[in-house]
Parts: C-alpha cells; structure tokens; sequence
C-alpha cells in the first residue's frame, strides 16, 4: 500500500463536532497534527476555549433526557447500524489512525476491530441492565433494583490507540442512556471525527456525542463542569492521579488509568523460540507506544545469556518503516518531540551503566529522512534503580533484568508502582498457577504476551496503574456509567392500619 508526501498546501484545519455538526474553533489556538512517517505537519487542531467545552456539555446535558428515556433495545439497534458502520469503514479508520499515530497499517486495523467488539458488547446492553427482583420480602412489600444513567459523561483519550481507547468508553456509556462529550488526544485527532459522524449515520439523536478537541484548558474545563457526571480516562500516570483528584473533588465518579511497566518473566523451562516471538512484538509492535507494551524481559536464571543473544539478531533486523507500506513490522514515533524524550531514556540508561546491545538512535528510513523514527534498542543487565527501569519509556526500548529464581521475580514485579499487565513464559503448570495467583497486577498472560481482556471481561490495572473503582468496558464499564437503586413497594390493601415503628422484615 503506497503513501503520498502530503504538501503544506493539503493542510487540513479540523473541527470540533457538537451537537450533531462540525463547529469550528473559535480562538487562535491550533495545536499541530503531524504525518509521522514524513514529519510533515498534515492537519491543525483547534484547542477548545472553556465556552466550546461548555457548548459541548450543554448540548450533551440538553439531549440527555430524551435519550435516558429511550428504550434501550432501540439505543441497541442504532449502535448495530454504527458496528455495520465501522464494519464497512474498516479500513479507511485504519489509514486515518496510520497517517497520524504511524502504527503499521496491519496493527491500526486490529485497533479498529477492538474498538468494534465493544460496540458489539454494547449492542447487550437489554440484557446487561437486566436486574433482579425479590418478591414478598415481607408484609406485602416487593424489593427490585434498576440501573440508570449518571447524565453526560466524559472522556479523555491518550494518542496510542485513537480509536480503541475512545471505544472502550462511549458504546457502553451510550448504551446505558447516557449522553458523552469526548476530548480525544489533539496528536491524531481525525478517527474521533470521524466516529462521530457515523454514530449520526447511524441515527444517534444530535448532541448524544460530542467532540471537543484541546489541551489542559480542555480538560480542567470538563473537571469542573457542574453538569459533567463522571469521567473516564486514559494516559500517563500523573495525569492519571491528577484528572481523579480534581473529578473527585468535583463530585464526579471517575475511572483514570495510568502507566504501565509490563514485565515478561522468562522461565528456564520456557519455550524460547515462542518467548522471543512473544517479547519481539509485545515490545516493538507499535514501537512500544501501547499501554500493554513488554518493556522489561525478567530472564530467571541460566536462561539469560541465551535470550540476549537471540534477542540481539532480532531487535536488529526488525522491518522499519512507513506504517502504509506492508512490509513495515514497526513504524515511526507520534512526533519528533516524543522521538527526543525515548532518546533521552537511552542516553539516560547509559549513563546509569546498563549495557546497551542495540542502539536505535540515528535509524534513518529511505525517503522519509524527516520522520521520527528509532530504531529497537535493547539494553541489559539493568537494575531495578536505574531511570528505564522505574519509569514508562513508551517506545521501542526493551530492558532484560536478570533475576536468580521464580521467587525473586515475583518480588520484583511486584515491588514496582505500576500493575498494569504482566506475562510468564514456562512450561510448568505449578509455576503459572503460582504466578497467576500471587502476582500483585491487573491483567496476567500465561504464555501470552499482551494479556488485553476481550469486550466483554474488562480492562485495567493495580496499584498506580488505576485510579477508581471501576476497570473499563465489559461489565464493570456498565457499572461505571450507571447509579444502582434499590426499590421497595407495596400496595395500600396490604399495608396493615397503624404506624410502623420498625424496618421491613420478613414474617
């Protein structure tokens, strides 16, 4: 599939969508939407002003409660005409994400049909707001209890999964009857776009989704909204912290995932060929910028030197290069300024003294000298105090930390802050069944590399990787986007004559 050099003439300026159409941005503020592959800038982003924020919710408020009070089969069958949609459009949101995140085409279209399984989860949604009833509790008295929608809810998405991420929040939330102002990352902004225009497609009622693009002001305006209920998000770590402390001191329920250092424990009895596999595209795949990413190898034992040196002829020869042309494994990085700062964790490991196998500092790809590209790097012997290890890098950096034993793994994992996603490679049933237990993260793959739950389980992590409740999508996405009520009733001929004066109990 080829890729043309898109000139400064083909600029494009986007837009917000609210309240059914396109709006355009009002101030002067535009951020940079950039081709990563030819470091050309390809598209301006408005950023919102706290009154666009605000014309966004109040759309979403106004159209809230026509949609509440919609049945829900019939908010179903318009979310089936959107999945029909996306089925159709597959492809073309694909190369929208590879023109602006860079991810290899191939990968871009498994973020399209993950994004598609929670539509498909969603299209449930009258089973899934099915609740129980309990008859004759006492005294006449019957007690059921329903889910209802929050109002508008709100969503805050990272650049590394455009479409995905986004789609882990609206379905369900839609679904459920409530209304969303999403503000997707401003590094590749057109997948949101162009989501919203084929919900309205599909037949959603205007001003039931809604996109603001933008940065903190954006975001701090939607923190403080009176009429934004609850909030979701996705990114780094201190943002992550920082979006739940504001929301809660708002009175918001919030869900915030934050970052993640996923560790691949390789165990003596492993399978190397299959761990090599494993590591090769769980740490490179999208040049490393996934939340699940494997950034650091735990190599037990003897099995060390052997996995470095298979490792090594690996990392080298991975196909690099535009994410539009098929014989890409691994793209370029979102920007040159995120390219700066994974080169700046590099130069930061080798100071620290980690011995550095593969440099990928300096690739350049032919005819795209301008993109930002890194090559695989690998690095060995690190120590748990070096900056690489205790910190996301977020790019193609893979680091093997040596261990003793099975024990001495565990308690490494398990000493880091972050807990979203782990892996054991073994061939022993004993060992994973222990692993699987005591392992303090969220999400664990036994022989799988990128343990990401399906639609309908649900996605999230431990420790400071997850701040909330609640995991996203699946059921707990249900929970998230719905109040809990208990009601009990009875009918004047069995109300006994005279006051009460204790709790219904049964007699």
């Amino acid at each position: 599939m080829g890729e043309t050099h898109q000139s400064d003439a083909g600029v494009r300026t986007l837009a917000h969508f609210v309240n059914g159409k396109p709006l355009a941005g009002t101030s002067d503020r535009y951020g940079d939407v950039f081709n990563p592959a030819f470091g050309n800038v390809s598209a301006r982003v408005p950023l919102a002003t706290v009154a666009e924020v605000d014309a966004a919710v109040a759309a979403a408020q106004a159209a809230f409660p026509a949609w509440a009070e919609t049945a829900p089969i019939k908010r179903a069958r318009i979310l089936f005409k959107f999945k029909d949609l996306l089925d159709q459009h597959h492809d073309a949101l694909a190369e929208l994400i590879t023109r602006e995140h860079g991810k290899v085409f191939s990968d871009a279209k498994g973020e399209v049909m993950r994004g598609i399984e929670v539509v498909e989860f969603a299209c449930g949604i009258p089973n899934l707001l099915k609740t129980d009833f309990t008859d004759q509790i006492g005294g006449g008295i019957d007690n059921w209890n329903l889910r209802q929608p929050l109002g508008v809810v709100a969503g805050i998405t990272p650049f590394n999964f455009p479409m995905m991420v986004p789609c882990w929040m609206f379905p369900i939330a839609l679904a459920c009857g409530n209304t969303f102002v999403l503000k997707p990352s401003e590094r590749d902004p057109s997948a949101s776009v162009r989501l919203a225009e084929l919900l309205k497609e599909a037949g959603l009622p205007d001003g039931v989704f809604n996109v603001v693009h933008g940065d903190k002001v954006a975001v701090d305006a939607l923190l403080a909204h009176p009429d934004v209920t609850a909030l979701s998000f996705v990114g780094s770590t201190p943002i992550a912290e920082y979006i739940y402390t504001e929301g809660t001191k708002h009175g918001k329920r919030v869900q915030a995932l934050g970052g993640a250092k996923n560790h691949l424990v390789v165990m003596p009895d492993a399978d190397l060929d299959q761990a090599v596999d494993a590591l090769i595209g769980a740490a490179y795949g999208s040049a490393g910028e996934r939340c699940m990413a494997i950034s650091v190898a735990v190599a037990v034992g003897h099995i060390a030197d052997e996995l470095v040196e298979r490792l090594t002829p690996r990392v080298k020869a991975l196909q690099i290069g535009s994410g539009m042309d098929g014989a890409s494994e691994m793209g370029p990085l979102v920007t040159g300024v995120h390219r700066a700062k994974v080169q700046g964790y590099i130069e930061a490991g080798v100071a620290a003294g980690a011995r550095l196998v593969v440099d990928g500092r300096g690739h350049e790809v032919e005819g795209h000298e301008d993109g930002f590209f890194l090559g695989g790097t690998l690095f060995d012997d690190v120590k748990t105090d070096m900056t690489i290890y205790k910190e996301e890098i977020f790019g193609p950096v893979l680091s093997v930390v040596r261990v003793p034993d099975f024990a001495s793994a565990v308690d490494l994992i398990n000493a880091h802050e972050f807990a979203n996603g782990v892996s054991c490679y073994t061939s022993d049933g004993g060992v994973a069944r222990a692993f699987s237990r005591q392992i303090k993260v969220g999400m664990v793959g036994i022989n799988v590399p990128i343990p990401v739950p399906m639609a309908w389980h649900s996605f999230g992590g431990w420790k400071r990787s997850l701040f909330g409740d609640h995991h996203a999508y699946g059921e707990e996405g249900v929970r998230f986007c719905t109040r809990y009520k208990s009601i009990m009733q009875r009918w004047p001929d069995s109300i006994a004559k005279g006051a009460e004066f204790t709790m219904p109990v049964a007699k």
